[in-house]
């Protein structure tokens, strides 16, 4: 049985796995380069074959908690200072290396070797662990700088994916890496921001039982040419834009609506023109129809929402909903009282596919009304980075985003003092103070939840970023094809590890 998400009907089929079937995936986001420490592939919308060639030291569940990986157990000590980490026996690179405590240690060395030219998630992981001892063949210990709730969260993300030790030659990044690692694919060839096409690894230690023969992952940006290589049978699955979903669905193709803790919502640089100022910011606020983009652009994939968390997450705080209603009087006379009453021009950095252009022209439509002339500089979806390298570039970025493993890191990314998507510095030094509160307690700690709340209150009143509306990953395939896709929130992609084609799939 295929579970379907976002309301739409769920069928059933009796079809069988195929484990001589190529799964070809069709997707709106893609890998310059298969190195886990790549900044562009800290984005979990570029995982897909990262995770397939990667395994992780330890792994999340669909709904994003820590479970064995790589790793078959772990502890901590009292203060959560140490991480001891216990490897699986006998797992192997695909190279034939084995998985063991050595080579975890040279991965560590390697990711703080490279200093600022690695993702996010390295950074934070490298900048908190002060040593790795390796205490037997298959036990190694982290010793961090300081407490840290955090550091299971990064294991299970790109900091965990492990790579063989050889072709971790010193100064090699980004295309220059050799991808070799343990997960259930290998790769085969790799053709940036094309095509990444991968093998089944038959002695891979989590078993090979219905899983294809190959997998082939396609960056294809415009969603229309995604649905018609779907249609023709050059895919046998692809994401598509939720305004496709009625076409395709006339077209007999089934419609599979994942459920994500994600969303659109706009970056802002503070240090850009005049929105360091809060009142512009909430007047952005209001200026926004979240229910009309939603109704025209979704088709019941996405709902308006203020906040960044899902109504799922426990960090969700309802009455934030109604903290900036769709009010273009009020959005005009907070322009007026920040010295604005003529409006201003705004930069959007607009990444160049079909979805982001949909959503960026109804946000620039909804602007124009209340005197916000907002004007594109569009850039491919690989170059986001622009945003926030410098120097950097456009006033916003409006962008759709899925989160990372470890939700504190996600809030400050978009937020923090120092985030990838905060180029401009935080709205508040309270958003600081609370993210530092959180970092130090576990993740199991039940005060952790409330001190998140705090801080979902304290970025909403200071629209320290300004979302929009819900986001979830709607894919197409003819029915009976695809077996076993589920959900997996702890990332804007999905794990396709274990997605299986079916002998009826033609």
């Amino acid at each position: 049985m295929a579970v379907l998400f976002g309301g739409i009907q769920a069928n059933a089929w009796a079809t069988e796995p195929n484990p001589n079937a190529t799964l070809i995936y069709y997707d709106m986001a893609g890998n310059e380069t298969l190195d886990p420490a790549e900044p562009q592939n800290n984005s979990s919308y570029s995982h897909e074959a990262l995770m397939a060639i990667f395994d992780p030291l330890i792994r999340l569940n669909g709904a994003g908690n820590p479970e064995p990986g790589l790793a078959q157990s772990w502890t901590r000590n009292d203060d959560l200072t140490e991480l001891t980490l216990k490897l699986r026996p006998g797992i192997t690179f695909h190279d034939g290396l084995p998985v063991n405590a050595e080579a975890v240690r040279r991965n560590f060395e390697r990711m703080a070797g490279l200093g600022g030219r690695v993702g996010t998630t390295m950074i934070e992981t490298f900048k908190l662990v002060s040593s790795v001892e390796v205490l037997a063949e298959d036990t190694i210990r982290l010793k961090l700088k300081a407490p840290s709730g955090q550091i299971e969260f990064w294991l299970a993300s790109n900091s965990g994916m492990m790579i063989s030790p050889a072709a971790l030659k010193e100064g090699v990044v980004g295309s220059a890496l050799q991808p070799i690692g343990a997960g259930p694919f290998r790769l085969k060839s790799f053709d940036p921001n094309v095509k990444t096409v991968m093998t089944r690894v038959d002695n891979y230690w989590g078993g090979t039982k219905n899983r294809p023969a190959a997998f082939e992952h396609h960056y294809v940006p415009d969603g229309r040419a995604r649905l018609n290589a779907l249609r023709s049978g050059q895919a046998n699955i692809a994401l598509i834009d939720p305004r496709q979903i009625p076409e395709a669905k006339s077209a007999g193709l089934h419609i599979e609506v994942v459920e994500k803790n994600a969303l659109w919502l706009i970056y802002p640089n503070l240090k850009k023109g005049p929105l360091g100022d809060l009142r512009v910011r909430r007047a952005i606020m209001h200026a926004i129809d979240r229910e009309a983009i939603a109704d025209a652009l979704t088709n019941g994939s996405g709902r308006p929402t203020s906040q960044m968390w899902s109504s799922k997450s426990p960090f969700y705080v309802p009455e934030l909903e109604t903290r900036y209603p769709f009010d273009q009087k009020k959005a005009k006379a907070l322009l007026a009282e920040a010295g604005l009453k003529d409006g201003f021009e705004l930069t959007d950095l607009l990444l160049n596919n079909s979805e982001y252009r949909q959503v960026a022209e109804a946000l620039q439509a909804n602007l124009a009304e209340v005197g916000i002339r907002m004007k594109f500089d569009v850039v491919d979806v690989s170059q986001f980075p622009q945003f926030y390298r410098p120097p950097t570039r456009g006033d916003i970025l409006m962008g759709r985003y899925g989160g990372r493993s470890d939700p504190i890191m996600t809030v400050h990314e978009i937020v923090g003092n120092g985030g990838s998507y905060a180029p401009g510095g935080s709205a508040s030094p309270r958003i600081d103070e609370l993210i530092n509160q959180a970092r130090r307690m576990a993740a199991t700690d039940p005060r952790r939840i409330g001190v998140m709340q705090d801080l979902a209150r304290e970025i909403s009143d200071s629209a320290a970023t300004m979302p929009m509306i819900t986001r979830a990953n709607v894919y197409a395939y003819k029915a009976g094809c695809i077996l076993n896709l589920e959900p997996y929130l702890p990332s804007g992609d999905d794990r396709f590890n274990d997605v299986y084609v079916s002998t009826g799939c033609k």
